[in-house]
């Protein structure tokens, strides 16, 4: 029996825990969700939520998509050159999904879990609410 739920923890078949948050660290359910959302105690992966709000999700947008990517590219650079900063970063991940639980978040992979610490750390200090 242990073993059986030792491989389905995570998974779509595992009943007690959100498979969902499990992954990705966001819920489309939030605090209504059945299932329980575990936070890691450490992860090589930060999540830092409603970051980036694409402008062409705005009815009254008129930028150029030229001008969207342009727009884009310049808060990229600039979140991966301050991430940079905490260590060897090897993914960033701004999400463009428009679901209220993803929409906006940014997710960075350092190459070791102290690094994230760190990067966690660090932001903290400087901004709010705090990461994950």
């Amino acid at each position: 029996m242990a073993s059986h739920l030792a491989n389905i923890f995570g998974t779509e078949q595992d009943r007690v825990n959100c498979s969902f948050y499990y992954k990705i660290g966001a819920c489309r359910h939030g605090d209504r969700c059945s299932r329980k959302h575990i936070k890691p105690p450490f992860s090589q992966t930060i999540l830092l939520p409603n970051v980036y709000h694409n402008p062409a999700h705005d009815p009254v947008c008129k930028l150029t998509e030229q001008e969207l990517q342009e727009g884009f590219d310049a808060v990229y650079e600039d979140l991966y050159c301050e991430l940079s900063k905490f260590g060897h970063l090897l993914e960033l991940h701004v999400c463009d999904n428009v679901g209220d639980h993803l929409i906006g978040n940014v997710y960075a992979r350092y190459e070791w879990e102290t690094e994230a610490q760190t990067a966690v750390d660090n932001l903290n200090d400087r901004w709010s609410p705090t990461l994950r």
